[in-house]
């Protein structure tokens, strides 16, 4: 086989981000000449490490390997949510069988290559462990999580029922700790309320999964009748669900306008969401709560009440997510899950950004929980973790010898409640 034919075997679309494998292993003077986003440059660089590879490599390589290892390089240069899947994966995903295969109960993302806890559910097995928000697992059992994609990590942490498996957390201003949670299967929490002073209604949401925006609307309707003149939504924590469940929910308390977007390629607006004034019930003051765990779908919701003006958001810069992929299978059986669309706010701007300032949702009031863990990057917490570095395999940390929990203060509900207030009342309040 001729050297270009070779080649053909691993070529696909999308070859840009080869250069940041394997920009390295060329000269400083050859980087410097290729634009960055020109195709056809970046396939003269792709076709040149391959030479290299083929004829300077010390063994006989195994373009195979290689192949799988570009594609992995690929499209993990991308975002945390693309994934080159193996034949076998394409194969499981593509069959739409169900799988006796279950999880711990929290929402995971992936933060500077590493698996990272974005939000835990309530009851879960997950928040028995230990598991928090914020936390960054550095090993599933002995696999480091900064050597596999997302994809790959919640496979491995998936598993049979009542089956246990060993999670590495690096927490800032903690030792690392091995948790132990047990796989199982677990059930949401419904959406609650309950009254506060001043005739002000809180409305407490775990998820956005379908339904859930019926449930709110329930809410809103046993508080109502209780004397409810405002309210509050609690989405902290609100790391799962759909779009349609957000754009429901937040249709509740607006009346008119757009509401949320599906953005494509180049920013084209592939699907706009208006809201229908015959679906909103509340009219009434309103305060959002969100905070680092709130995701997707919520901050569908937490957007529209900035962009529409209905309230302000209360708390932390939420989390940024929310992104649909679609599956190109390749000739080999393998395949790239390419994220082909991001969620976005009524203003085109998408929830997932290109770095900590840009993503996310900034609440118009900001109000930090002393408990939240430091803003600190996590490459920078891996740095200072590394010197106190133990064996993956070693057995779990012994647990804290458990002390009656401190109750602190909720300052970001307290806050949102003060904005509720009249300026009169909360003059008395302070």
């Amino acid at each position: 086989m001729t050297f270009r034919g070779k080649v053909s075997v691993l070529v696909v679309s999308g070859v840009i981000a080869v250069y940041a494998v394997v920009g390295g292993m060329l000269s400083p003077w050859t980087r410097a000449q290729q634009p960055i986003n020109d195709s056809t440059a970046q396939m003269k660089i792709f076709e040149s490490v391959l030479k290299h590879i083929q004829n300077d490599y010390v063994d006989e390589p195994n373009l195979e390997k290689v192949r799988y290892g570009a594609l992995r390089g690929l499209v993990g240069g991308l975002d945390p949510y693309s994934s080159y899947l193996t034949p076998d994966q394409v194969k499981e995903i593509s069959s739409n069988k169900s799988s006796n295969k279950v999880g711990v109960g929290a929402e995971f993302s992936q933060v500077s290559l590493y698996l990272y806890v974005v939000s835990v559910v309530k009851g879960s097995n997950a928040e028995k462990a230990g598991l928090k928000t914020g936390d960054v697992v550095e090993y599933i059992e002995n696999k480091a999580t900064r050597d596999i994609s997302l994809y790959d990590a919640k496979q491995l942490i998936n598993g049979e029922p009542g089956t246990a498996v060993n999670l590495r957390i690096l927490r800032a201003g903690e030792k690392p700790q091995t948790i132990k949670v047990t796989r199982g299967s677990y059930k949401t929490p419904p959406v609650e309320s309950r009254m506060e002073s001043g005739k002000v209604g809180v409305i407490k949401v775990y998820s956005l999964e379908n339904g859930e925006a019926n449930d709110i609307k329930t809410q809103i309707s046993n508080l109502t009748k209780q004397g409810a003149e405002k309210i509050v939504l609690d989405l902290r924590g609100v790391a799962t669900g759909n779009l349609d469940e957000g754009v429901s929910a937040a249709n509740l308390f607006i009346r008119s306008g757009e509401i949320a977007k599906i953005i494509g390629k180049d920013g084209a607006v592939k699907k706009s969401f208006t809201a229908d004034p015959s679906k909103a019930v509340y009219d009434g003051k309103l305060v959002v709560l969100i905070d680092l765990g709130t995701a997707g779908a919520a901050e569908a919701v937490a957007s529209a009440i900035l962009d529409r003006k209905r309230g302000d958001v209360v708390g932390e810069r939420s989390f940024g997510a929310g992104t649909e992929q679609r599956l190109f299978t390749l000739r080999g059986g393998d395949g790239i899950l390419l994220t082909v669309a991001k969620w976005a706010s009524a203003t085109g701007v998408p929830f997932l950004g290109e770095d900590r300032q840009s993503t996310g949702i900034k609440p118009s009031v900001e109000v930090k929980r002393p408990e939240t863990p430091a803003a600190i990057e996590v490459d920078e917490m891996i740095d200072q973790q590394q010197q106190k570095e133990q064996d993956p395999q070693a057995s779990p940390t012994p647990a804290t010898p458990k002390t009656k929990p401190v109750v602190l203060e909720d300052i970001q509900l307290k806050k949102a409640i003060e904005i509720l207030q009249d300026k009169a009342q909360a003059a008395k309040a302070g």
